[in-house]
C-alpha cells in the first residue's frame, strides 16, 4: 500500500490531475475472494460463468478484470466489455490470472473502511436495481446489473486515497445543504461529476454508466421536468396524460439505461434517511419510471435493502437497511469531522474502576439510590458530560428523573408521560439504543419530549433502555455536551450500560 500512501498526499486541482492521479490507483482486493478466483481459474473445470459469478462478489476485482479487457482491446474497433464474461473471453484466462497476481489481495477487515463503505453502496445499487428493473426488462439484466455495480466505481480510488475529502464532502452538501459547485470547487477544485465522466471515458466503462453521468452532466433541464410529473404520484392518469403531450420527454424518461442512475439514486440516498427529500426524489422518479405506486416502490425498496443486507453488510459498515427497525425514519450514524476527544489513559482507568464497582458481587448496594448514583458516576467517567437517567414506575406509564449529571437542578424533578413519545414508547417497550446524529435530529426530536430535548441541546445523543429480568425499568439519556461523540465513548457508553444491567441483576437477587 505503499503507492497509495504517497498518492493520498497529493491533491490535484485540475481535471486532468485528478483523473491521472485516480486512474494510477491499484485497489485492494479482498484475499479470500481472491483466492477463490485463482483456484477456479486454475481448475480447467470452472466455466467462464463460474469465474465471473466469483470475480462480481467482490466489486475492486470486477472492476479490475473489465478495466483491463477494455484497455486491452482499447485500439481496435471493439465495443467495450459490458459484463465480467466479455471481459475474461477477451483477456483469456492466462492473462486474467496475471492480472489477478498484480493485484494487491488483503483481508478483507485491513482494507480501509471508507472503500468497502463505497462499495457496499454498489452493491446495495446493485439489489435494487435486479429487484425494480431486471425481471420487467429481462433481456437487459446484464446491463442493468454491471451499470449499477460499476456506476460509483470512479469513486472507489478516491475513497483509498482522499477518504477525508469525500466525507467533508458529504456533510457539507448532504448534511448542512451548502451548494455542491462551490464546495465541490474548494475540496477538488473541479466538479466531482466531471472527474468520475472521465475516469468512465478512460476505463470504457459500459454505456449505461457513461449516459447516467452524461444526464446529470448535460439533461438537468429534461431531470427536472420529469421530477414535476414525477411528484404528482397521487394522480397517475394525469402524470400519464402529461407525459402524452411531451413524446420527447417520455422517450427521454423511458430508456433503458435510466434503470443504472435511479439503482444508485435510491441506494445513495438511503444512506442518509430514507424519507429525506434527496430519497423521496428518487423514489418519485422511479414510480413514474415502473408506473408503479409510491407504496409499492417504498415497500420493494425496504424489501431489496433487507436482501442486501443478508448478502453484503459487515460488521463495521453501515447498511441503511438497519434503520428500518425504525419505521418513522431513523438515519444512519454519521461521526462528524470534530468528535470530541477521546478519553484519555488516566480516564479510562477511573472508568474501568467504577465498572468493576458496579460488577462486585454479592451487590454492595444498600438500595436503588446507591446503585444509581455508581451508575450515573460511570456514565461520567465513561466520556459523558450530561447524563439522566429516568426510572419507570410499575405501570410503565411515567419515566422520573432519578439521577442527573452535568444538567441545571431543575432537571432532577422532571418527569415525563410515556404515552406521548413513540421513541420512549418503543425504548420502554423493549431493549434498544437510538443514537441522534445530525442526520437525524429533526425526525427524533419531534419524538421526543420537549422538556427532555430542551436539557440536551445540540444534534448528538445517546438513549438507552436498561433491562433487568426481561423488563426495561430505567432510560439512560447522555451526550458528550450536544457535538459529535468520541467514538471511543460510545463504545464505553455501551458496555457501561452493560454492567449497570449486571448491577441490577445482582441487586434484585440479594438475600436470596
Amino acid at each position: 500500500m505503499a503507492n497509495e500512501t504517497n498518492i493520498a498526499s497529493q491533491k490535484p486541482t485540475t481535471l486532468e490531475g485528478w483523473v491521472k492521479l485516480l486512474d494510477d490507483v491499484r485497489l485492494p482486493v479482498p484475499q479470500d475472494g481472491h483466492d477463490r478466483v485463482c483456484q477456479a481459474i486454475a481448475d480447467n473445470r470452472s466455466s467462464l460463468r463460474d469465474i465471473a459469478e466469483l470475480l462480481q462478489d467482490s466489486p475492486a476485482l470486477a472492476l479490475s478484470v473489465i478495466r483491463e479487457a477494455n484497455r486491452f482491446t482499447h485500439g481496435s474497433m471493439t465495443e467495450p466489455a459490458e459484463n465480467l464474461e466479455v471481459a475474461i473471453n477477451r483477456l483469456g484466462l492466462k492473462r486474467t490470472e496475471e492480472l489477478l497476481a498484480r493485484l494487491p489481495a488483503e483481508p478483507a477487515s485491513q482494507i480501509p473502511v471508507a472503500l468497502r463503505q463505497l462499495q457496499l453502496i454498489s452493491q446495495h445499487a446493485t439489489q435494487q436495481a435486479n429487484g425494480f428493473f431486471s425481471s420487467r426488462l429481462a433481456r437487459l439484466w446484464q446491463d442493468i446489473h454491471w451499470g449499477s455495480l460499476l456506476f460509483l466505481s470512479p469513486l472507489w480510488p478516491m475513497a483509498l486515497t482522499h477518504p477525508q475529502l469525500l466525507e467533508e464532502w458529504e456533510l457539507r452538501v448532504i448534511h448542512k445543504r451548502e451548494s455542491a459547485r462551490t464546495v465541490e470547487k474548494q475540496l477538488f477544485g473541479v466538479r466531482l461529476l466531471d472527474i468520475c465522466q472521465a475516469l468512465v471515458d478512460i476505463w470504457r466503462l459500459p454505456i449505461w454508466v457513461q449516459q447516467g453521468y452524461r444526464l446529470l452532466l448535460t439533461e438537468q433541464r429534461e431531470l427536472v421536468k420529469v421530477l414535476r410529473i414525477a411528484r404528482d404520484s397521487d394522480h397517475p392518469l394525469r402524470q400519464q396524460n402529461r407525459l402524452d403531450d411531451d413524446p420527447t420527454l417520455r422517450r427521454w424518461l423511458n430508456q433503458p439505461a435510466n434503470t443504472v442512475l435511479l439503482a444508485n439514486g435510491l441506494a445513495l440516498s438511503a444512506q442518509h434517511a430514507w424519507d429525506s427529500p434527496h430519497s423521496q426524489r428518487w423514489q418519485y422518479l422511479t414510480s413514474l419510471y415502473l408506473q408503479m405506486p409510491m407504496d409499492d416502490v417504498q415497500q420493494q425498496l425496504h424489501q431489496q435493502a433487507a436482501n442486501s443486507a443478508r448478502h453484503h453488510s459487515m460488521p463495521d459498515l453501515w447498511h441503511p437497511a438497519e434503520s428500518l427497525i425504525w419505521p418513522w425514519g431513523a438515519n444512519r450514524v454519521h461521526a462528524s469531522l470534530l468528535p470530541a476527544a477521546a478519553p484519555t489513559a488516566d480516564d479510562l482507568a477511573k472508568w474501568r474502576k467504577q465498572c468493576a464497582e458496579l460488577l462486585v458481587e454479592p451487590s454492595r448496594f444498600t438500595n436503588a439510590m446507591h446503585l444509581t448514583i455508581s451508575a450515573r458516576d460511570a456514565l461520567v467517567a465513561c466520556g459523558m458530560r450530561r447524563v439522566m437517567i429516568l426510572m419507570a414506575d410499575r405501570t410503565h406509564a411515567n419515566l422520573r428523573a432519578h439521577q442527573t449529571a452535568g444538567l441545571p437542578k431543575e432537571a432532577a424533578g422532571l418527569n415525563f408521560l410515556v404515552s406521548q413519545s413513540p421513541v420512549l414508547q418503543r425504548l420502554l417497550g423493549q431493549q434498544a439504543q437510538v443514537r441522534l446524529t445530525p442526520a437525524n435530529n429533526a425526525q427524533f426530536s419531534a419524538l421526543l419530549p420537549g422538556n427532555l430535548r430542551s436539557h440536551f441541546s445540540g444534534e448528538h445523543l445517546l438513549l438507552r433502555s436498561l433491562v433487568n429480568n426481561g423488563r426495561v425499568i430505567m432510560i439512560v439519556v447522555a451526550d458528550q455536551g450536544g457535538g459529535p461523540f468520541s467514538e471511543i465513548t460510545v463504545q464505553a457508553f455501551g458496555k457501561t450500560a452493560q454492567c449497570i444491567e449486571k448491577a441490577l441483576h445482582s441487586f434484585s437477587q440479594r438475600g436470596q
